[in-house]
């Protein structure tokens, strides 16, 4: 299953970082989910982490406390002005690739979210995507809170 949103933003290339870490990943999250980090990687920023290996594993927590799932971090390709493609897995999903996208127009920048999963059990693909349909537009919502922007 394979979807895609994007959103226009006012953000200067100089700060973009705040796309590329984990607090900034959970605030476009919160409340609705909360993604764990182990330590060693909760500072770093995912510009700086390595691609091509599998990095660590992360429960996602329903409203910040209910364990719903544990993701494992596979990056293909990281870009800090362009984006990134992960290609993870879950305990739900035996694929899960989501892809961001960054272009540049003058003081904004437009991203753009791809995500195409496979559930293990393929009968929860059709629970699953609305769920991920509505936490994605949710996140898009938060960016577009965050950096003062217009449609998407």
């Amino acid at each position: 299953m394979k979807f895609d949103i994007s959103s226009n933003l006012r953000i200067s290339p100089e700060d973009i970082s705040g796309l590329f870490t984990m607090e900034g990943v959970n605030r476009e999250l919160r409340p609705l989910i909360r993604m764990t980090v182990p330590r060693a990687w909760a500072g770093k920023p995912i510009a700086e982490w390595p691609t091509g290996r599998v990095l660590f594993s992360s429960w996602i927590l329903l409203f910040g406390v209910l364990p719903v799932d544990r993701h494992t971090f596979f990056f293909q390709r990281i870009h800090p002005q362009q984006g990134f493609v992960e290609a993870s897995s879950s305990l739900a999903n035996a694929v899960w690739r989501h892809q961001r996208e960054i272009t540049w127009s003058g003081a904004f920048c437009r991203v753009k979210d791809t995500l195409e999963f496979q559930p293990r059990l393929p009968f929860l693909g059709r629970v699953l995507a609305p769920v991920y349909r509505f936490v994605f537009r949710h996140r898009h919502q938060v960016l577009r809170s965050h950096y003062d922007v217009g449609d998407g």
